[in-house]
């Protein structure tokens, strides 16, 4: 047995239960529990469905243990083998990494390189990233290692933070979290180093959204919480920038308490990450460097959290989503919302997931469709939008569309 099958069987003696009745309390096949229990492994989150029905947090359920053995070699070995070769340098006995350039670094040309590859990251130009993050890191390193001291120093940090926030931010999105984790911690020590709190509080919002990928629902909320509390600003001085990151770091807290089946402390940070937006929306320019934040993405966000609690509802989700209501698609259009923002795609997505749960795949691959006519690179990396599809292909009694097999074979769910 493992150690995560020990937990589950330990916790489910503790509260009385056979295997049958945590199956049936938390709506899964009782072969899914006995499997878990001899050794099997599952989903995250059908882990915090079954801890969910055992009033525990989902990290009580988590153990250390030994991972299966690996199955052929990881595709991405060579993909990123030059990215991974700038941000984690040989190092030999001299300590020398060859860093140094022979002439002196332009840094304004390198800031301007670094919000370029920032600004298509965030039209989701990945190939882009891709190709030219590995000397964008070099360069940034040669930059930090050429200036020693004054001005020219922190401006080369400062940059240097910037791109490895963009690494880790990369990485994260393509689920390369140990490499996510060295740019990402390299982009807070630098961002503190130049007193850049805001770089290193948006930094800690991606290192929180790596450690919820990773299942560390307790490091995820406590990383994000404890950067809150430090940078808690004065929210009727505070400048967007500020703001909001306050409010990210929020939402990560509440995404991660929730599902470490923690409501109370979830509904609190979404309360100030709130604050957080309508503090935001008094400004006249609103402009800042991650991404957009406001009272609409802090809802959808709550919305998405509904559909993880215990007394989740997706008729409210699709309720608040659809028609001229507030998260519809046609209110995001009268906002003047791109079709690409992120945000409100994610949002697609969680009602696709609400339509599931109420058995209307069709109107879930027609949120699926719409995502992927937006953002058609962003969606091939999106865990929620091959669970909708999964579970469209699982649970449906009739014969697959062929848009549905269309979309089911895109994502990797058919072969």
């Amino acid at each position: 047995m493992s150690a995560l099958g020990e937990n589950v069987r330990k916790h489910r003696r503790l509260a009385g239960l056979t295997q049958e009745q945590l199956a049936y309390a938390a709506g899964l096949a009782p072969s899914t529990v006995a499997k878990l229990e001899q050794g099997g492994n599952v989903r995250i989150e059908t882990l915090h469905i079954l801890a969910r029905a055992l009033h525990v947090r989902t990290s009580q359920l988590m153990a250390s243990d030994t991972p299966e053995p690996v199955q052929g070699e990881d595709p991405t070995l060579v993909g990123l083998a030059e990215l991974r070769s700038a941000l984690t340098p040989p190092m030999s006995i001299t300590g020398d990494s060859g860093d140094g350039p022979d002439e002196e670094p332009n840094l304004s040309v390198l800031l301007e390189v670094i919000r370029t590859g920032s600004s298509a990251y965030d039209s989701d130009n990945f190939g882009s990233v891709a190709a030219k993050m590995p000397q964008m890191i070099r360069d940034a390193n040669s930059a930090v290692a050429y200036f020693d001291n004054g001005e020219e120093r922190r401006k080369a940090l400062s940059a240097r933070a910037e791109a490895y926030l963009l690494g880790g931010r990369y990485l994260t999105q393509v689920r390369q979290y140990d490499l996510a984790y060295h740019a990402l911690s390299g982009a807070i020590q630098d961002a503190r180093t130049v007193q850049d709190m805001n770089t290193a509080g948006y930094a800690v919002v991606i290192m929180s959204w790596l450690l919820l990928r990773q299942g560390r629902f307790d490091d995820a909320e406590r990383a994000a919480i404890e950067t809150a509390d430090h940078l808690e600003p004065r929210i009727s001085k505070a400048p967007p920038e500020r703001l909001a990151v306050w409010g990210w770091l929020a939402l990560q807290a509440a995404a991660a308490a929730v599902r470490n089946n923690r409501p109370d402390d979830s509904a609190d940070a979404r309360r100030i990450a709130e604050s957080a937006a309508a503090a935001l929306g008094r400004h006249a320019d609103a402009g800042h460097r991650f991404g957009r934040f406001d009272s609409a993405v802090a809802g959808m966000k709550g919305l998405e959290d509904e559909l993880i609690s215990e007394n989740g509802d997706p008729c409210r989700v699709i309720y608040e989503s659809t028609g001229n209501a507030r998260f519809s698609d046609h209110a995001m259009k009268a906002a003047r919302i791109a079709e690409t923002d992120k945000e409100w795609n994610r949002h697609r997505l969680t009602v696709a997931t609400a339509y599931v749960k109420v058995g209307d795949h069709e109107k879930a691959l027609d949120r699926l469709t719409a995502v992927e006519y937006a953002n058609p690179q962003w969606l091939r990396h999106q865990r929620m939008a091959q669970d909708v599809m999964a579970a469209i292909v699982r649970r449906r009694k009739r014969k697959l569309t062929p848009g549905m097999r269309a979309m089911a074979t895109r994502l990797g769910v058919l072969g």
